[in-house]
């Protein structure tokens, strides 16, 4: 598909302009303003963030103030957004001339999808009394949809206009409200981590949709498709804070008490199996031993992504050790071998290799979380603990754990086909081959860094010619 559109683009004469001086203001504008018209038909405070939570406590035994949701959730939603708004941000800026790019429109795509993701998830969840009712959860809830499309957005990182990114947030956030509600309301599955939900849709969602946009001659663009040092020490900055809080995000709408307790530790010790593991294989992968910052930014965090899922289960501590230990191998061979193979066979072009981090370990955590599940007993939970747990018997459970999975993959490979052949329409502002990972196309940058860039080339052109020089002056000294 991507061969065709690029070959009937070249037989056309087609160019590209990344002019996006009135299409970006008029998508922000307009539908900031329809944010603010339908939050205004639609969304209100609930009982615990409205003035009438003085009468609500006395109607529920005398509550005090302190037992209001807002004291449970707010430090999981605190930990949770700095995750969106600067792990995820600070992760994407290890290209060394896409640094604005990475945080910059992170921090766009974050900010209206949070808007959009309250509207649908809450007509979805909580529009019983005609009115969406928001509360401190349903900001966590909005992140972890928001969380989704900047997985996908890793995918296709500096390939697309900030435009593109806007509609891919759009449609990603809608696609994950309607597989959501699916996989956790009419399937039933448990999913506190969002291994199925978050991470397998969101890079099912972002690698479709680079498949769809493959560039033929992305090869134009190689010698920004890499680091420098001071990129890859900023985009450790976001490993740390994501690797960091990620027990707030995989506990962070668990039940009150002891399935929260257990989800953070769960995750607390897949994290750390998943170091060692990653910074093994990485050496064994070089010649010398040597460790690959790459697999260090990336991979050290997929012991979070696969434990999500069955955070809250029995998991014991060792099993959440041998989950990390499993995925750190898993997710670092990823980058050495599976990233190049689906580029040269599947024609996947896969920025942040968000396969790696997101997708094989989404799925590693959607099957240990149906094992589980399924293999759940009474003398591991208690009677009661079984019950609460889990809403049908735990061999019924497994399956349906599974079914999740499954409508996850459905709707991220699904979705994504059909938004990147929206994508794919030359009308959005995308940069062209040559001119991919470069700040400077939608930008404006300091003149010290312009005037770095035509020194750069200034020196090289130079050096070139000097070089030619002296290659001529040799030849004719030894005719």
């Amino acid at each position: 598909m991507g061969n065709c559109m690029y070959g009937l683009c070249d037989s056309f004469g087609c160019s590209k302009n990344t002019n996006i001086r009135l299409k970006l203001p008029a998508v922000c504008f307009i539908w900031q303003i329809a944010m603010i018209i339908l939050f205004g038909i639609f969304v209100r405070y609930n009982e615990e963030s409205d003035t009438h939570w003085i009468e609500h406590k006395k109607t529920k035994r005398n509550l005090s103030d302190i037992e209001n949701d807002f004291y449970y959730r707010y430090p999981s939603f605190q930990d949770v957004h700095v995750m969106i708004f600067v792990g995820f941000g600070f992760l994407m800026t290890f290209l060394k001339r896409y640094s604005f790019g990475a945080v910059g429109f992170n921090f766009l795509i974050a900010a209206f999808g949070i808007q959009w993701a309250l509207l649908m998830q809450g007509w979805f969840h909580s529009f019983g009394t005609g009115k969406i009712l928001i509360a401190v959860e349903n900001l966590i809830n909005a992140d972890f949809c928001v969380g989704s499309c900047l997985i996908a957005y890793g995918a296709v990182l500096g390939k697309v206009s900030p435009v593109q990114l806007l509609v891919m947030t759009l449609c990603g956030v809608t696609l994950f409200a309607i597989d959501e509600f699916i996989i956790l309301n009419v399937i039933h599955a448990k999913d506190a981590g969002g291994s199925m939900s978050i991470h397998t849709f969101g890079a099912c969602y972002g690698l479709a949709i680079s498949w769809v946009l493959y560039r033929p001659d992305l090869n134009q663009s190689k010698r920004l498709l890499g680091s420098v040092y001071h990129s890859d020490v900023f985009a450790m900055i976001g490993t740390l804070f994501l690797w960091l809080f990620w027990p707030s995000f995989n506990s962070a709408i668990c039940s009150h008490g002891d399935g929260q307790h257990r989800a953070a530790i769960n995750t607390y010790l897949a994290l750390a199996s998943t170091v060692l593991t990653s910074v093994a294989i990485s050496s064994l992968s070089k010649d010398k031993g040597k460790l690959d910052m790459v697999h260090i930014q990336n991979s050290t965090l997929a012991g979070g992504v696969a434990v999500g899922t069955a955070a809250e289960f029995m998991l014991m501590p060792y099993g959440a050790l041998i989950v990390g230990f499993c995925c750190g191998i898993i997710s670092t061979l990823g980058y050495v071998y599976v990233t190049p193979f689906l580029e040269k066979n599947l024609k996947i072009q896969d920025t942040c290799g968000i396969n790696n981090l997101h997708c094989m370990p989404g799925i590693i955590g959607g099957i240990v979380g149906a094992i589980s599940a399924a293999g759940a007993t009474e003398y591991v939970y208690g009677s009661e603990g079984l019950a609460a747990m889990f809403p049908m018997v735990p061999r019924l459970q497994g399956g349906h754990q599974a079914a999740g999975l499954c409508v996850a993959i459905v709707f991220g490979i699904g979705g994504g086909i059909a938004v990147g052949t929206v994508l794919k329409l030359p009308i959005w502002g995308d940069p062209a081959d040559d001119n991919c990972f470069d700040d400077e196309v939608y930008w404006e940058l300091p003149e010290d860094e312009e005037s770095h860039s035509v020194i750069l080339e200034y020196n090289n052109h130079m050096r070139n010619k000097h070089q030619d020089v002296c290659e001529t002056n040799f030849s004719v000294e030894h005719r």
